[in-house]
C-alpha cells in the first residue's frame, strides 16, 4: 500500500504552543470565585474539549441555569484573553517551526483543528497564522472531539481525504477523533495518546523522512 500524505492537521494547545497553563488558571479563578473544588488533576479532564464541556466537567454534577452558564463561560474567557497578552512567538513549542517549514517546502498543506474559540487569537500572538491553509476551531459549527467532525471539516477545507492527512494531538479526545475519522494520528506526550498510530514526546526532532518511513511501515509495503 503506497502512502500518500497531503496534509497535516494540528491541534493547538499542547501541540503548537502550551496555553494549557493559562486555561487552567482561568478555570481555577472562576472555580475559586464560585466555591467549586478544582485541581490540576481535575484540569486534565478538560484537555481537548469545548468550553461548554469543560464547564460541565468543572461542575461535577452541580446544576446551573443557562444564563449562569453563559456568564461563567464568558468570565473564564475574559480571564484567558487577558492572559494571552503574555504569549509571544517565543512560545512556539520546540520543533514546530522546523516541521511547518519542512512541510511547506514539500508541498504538504497545514491546518489547525482545535476546539478552542481563541485559536486565531493565539496564532496571531505567535505570528504564524499565515503558516496554515485552514483553521478549524470552536466557531466551525461542528461536533467537537472526540467526534471526528472537526478534523473531517478541516480536511474538507483543504480538499484532502482523511487517509491523506496526519493528525497531531496531545489529548485522548483528539486522538480518538482522528482515529474515528480515518486519519493517521501522531500522539504527543505520555498520557492519553496510547491509541495513536505513532507516539512522540513532542515535535522536536520530528522530520518528514522519519515520519513517512514510520507511517509507510504501518501502512505496509514500500513507498
Amino acid at each position: 500500500m503506497n502512502l500518500e500524505i497531503r496534509a497535516f492537521l494540528f491541534d493547538l494547545d499542547g501541540v503548537i504552543t502550551d496555553t494549557a497553563e493559562y486555561h487552567y488558571l482561568s478555570w481555577k479563578q472562576l472555580a475559586d470565585e464560585e466555591g467549586l473544588p478544582f485541581t490540576r488533576q481535575d484540569n486534565e479532564a478538560l484537555r481537548g474539549v469545548t468550553r461548554r464541556e469543560s464547564l460541565r466537567r468543572l461542575l461535577k454534577g452541580r446544576v446551573i441555569d443557562e444564563a449562569t452558564a453563559q456568564d461563567w463561560m464568558a468570565r473564564k474567557n475574559t480571564y484567558f484573553n487577558a492572559s494571552l497578552a503574555q504569549v509571544t512567538p517565543a512560545d512556539l513549542l520546540p520543533g514546530v517551526g522546523a516541521l511547518l517549514d519542512e512541510a511547506h517546502a514539500a508541498g504538504i498543506l497545514c491546518a489547525i483543528a482545535s476546539a478552542s474559540r481563541n485559536a486565531r487569537a493565539v496564532l496571531e500572538r505567535l505570528q504564524i497564522t499565515d503558516k496554515f491553509a485552514a483553521i478549524g476551531d470552536g466557531h466551525s459549527g461542528v461536533n467537537n472531539k472526540p467526534s471526528a467532525d472537526l478534523f473531517v471539516w478541516t480536511a474538507g477545507r483543504l480538499g484532502v481525504y482523511p487517509p491523506q492527512a496526519v493528525v497531531f494531538e496531545d489529548s485522548e479526545a483528539g486522538v480518538d477523533a482522528g482515529l474515528k475519522g480515518g486519519f493517521w494520528t501522531v500522539g504527543l506526550g505520555d498520557a492519553g495518546v496510547e491509541r495513536a498510530h505513532l507516539r512522540v514526546p513532542n515535535l522536536e526532532g520530528v522530520r518528514l523522512n522519519w515520519l513517512f518511513e514510520q507511517l509507510q511501515a504501518l501502512a505496509g509495503g514500500d513507498s
